[in-house]
């Protein structure tokens, strides 16, 4: 027996978190794809049930009051809330990050200013929100500048009216610097939008702490809310009252069944509400949250960089020197909850090891990328991850 394997058995009796994958219906497939789509907690299909058969078969209209399902916005905002270091009160749920991330940007470049007219955007950025940032920039008529996060710096201006960044970059899993980026953009008199999606649920964000100005984010990842689930939009609270959304919705009126021609925002997050939400998925993230009872956010980062160290380390005992080259960040400060590996034929390899029941995934040209939820992945997957890799990769 080697010894990554007893290692991996040694860290798993250890480990604080282990029983909570008991929460989650799994099976002897290493699910290491959470960054894309999180495992389904085992409470869930039961709950949804009740949404369907009583709250929406039984007492159907009713249900938007007596099931709660008006304030569900608000509420399952502040359920996430902790879970991204902010108070109540602070983040709506509801849309998709791309609805959120147009929301966000327009009402940062409105509050910012007539004066400021130029916006950045991360050049290593998920497609979308590069997409959105210059849509965004075409409606408001400002100049859009694509820079890498260590570029923001020295970027940024007078001129600068909002920066939208990425906590961690989804193809290398490089964290950068949050804290720094968004005192260095108040500095400037500018405002920031941090894109979460692959860090809330992984790590410790601080919203509030830092002052981030406005965040948005997914749910399907590392808060496991099922395929498809809203996403977030995070307002600091000092800016609610000065929010102007550019999707002001009959939701979002601070009488919505007043049927006023004229809008008139509600106060606090509801602002960055639009249309009616989507109950369904709602209530199934509501239920999904349920596996965070209890958890520390920093037990979590603890075990997330155990497991990809230990991860790195089987991979470089299992693997022939140089077949692989790994490029996400060694230092635990610039590391988020992903281990991505170059090789020049990921693609296949990665339809060999799903096939073995290894799942990660693939992303063009050449990167195999590999998410750790420590709320259900354990050492042993680890080690089994990497030597069946290193077996493919022979």
């Amino acid at each position: 027996m080697s010894e990554q394997i007893l290692r991996a058995r040694k860290l798993d009796a250890e480990d604080e978190l282990a029983a909570l994958r008991e929460r989650f219906v799994l099976d002897d497939t290493v699910y290491l794809d959470g960054n894309s789509l999180g495992a389904l907690p085992a409470h869930v299909p039961d709950r949804v049930a009740d949404v369907v058969r009583r709250q929406w078969g039984e007492l159907r209209i009713r249900s938007w009051e007596e099931s709660g399902w008006w304030t569900a916005p608000e509420r399952i905002g502040d359920r996430i809330a902790p879970l991204v270091g902010a108070a109540p009160g602070r983040i709506v749920v509801g849309d998709s990050t791309s609805v959120n991330v147009f929301k966000a940007l327009v009402a940062a470049v409105r509050m910012a200013g007539e004066d400021r007219d130029e916006l950045l955007v991360d050049a290593t950025t998920f497609p979308t929100d590069g997409y959105i940032a210059e849509s965004a920039a075409r409606l408001t008529g400002r100049t859009l500048r694509a820079v890498t996060p260590a570029e923001v710096p020295g970027a940024l201006g007078d001129r600068t009216a909002a920066v939208l960044l990425n906590h961690v970059d989804y193809r290398t899993g490089r964290l950068h610097d949050l804290p720094a980026l968004t005192a260095a953009v108040h500095a400037h008199g500018a405002l920031v939008v941090w894109d979460l999606c692959h860090s809330a649920g992984a790590l410790p964000v601080g919203l509030d702490e830092h002052g981030v100005d406005l965040a948005v984010g997914c749910t399907y990842k590392y808060l496991n809310g099922g395929p498809g689930s809203p996403a977030y939009l995070y307002v600091r609270r000092d800016l609610q009252d000065r929010f102007d959304s550019p999707l002001p919705g009959w939701n979002s009126h601070a009488e919505p069944f007043g049927m006023d021609p004229v809008h008139t925002p509600a106060t606090g997050p509801a602002r960055g509400r639009v249309g009616t939400p989507d109950i369904l998925s709602l209530l199934a993230l509501e239920a999904a949250l349920d596996v965070w009872d209890g958890v520390s956010v920093a037990a979590v980062r603890a075990k997330s960089l155990a497991l990809t160290d230990f991860f790195l380390e089987c991979v470089g005992a299992y693997t022939e020197p140089g077949r692989v080259e790994c490029v996400t960040p060694e230092r635990h400060a610039e590391r988020g909850s992903q281990i991505a590996l170059r090789c020049p034929d990921a693609g296949e390899v990665m339809k060999r090891l799903i096939a073995r029941g290894v799942v990660g995934d693939f992303r063009h040209p050449d990167v195999l990328r590999f998410g750790f939820t420590p709320l259900y992945v354990g050492f042993r997957d680890v080690e089994r991850a990497a030597r069946v890799l290193g077996e493919e990769l022979a």
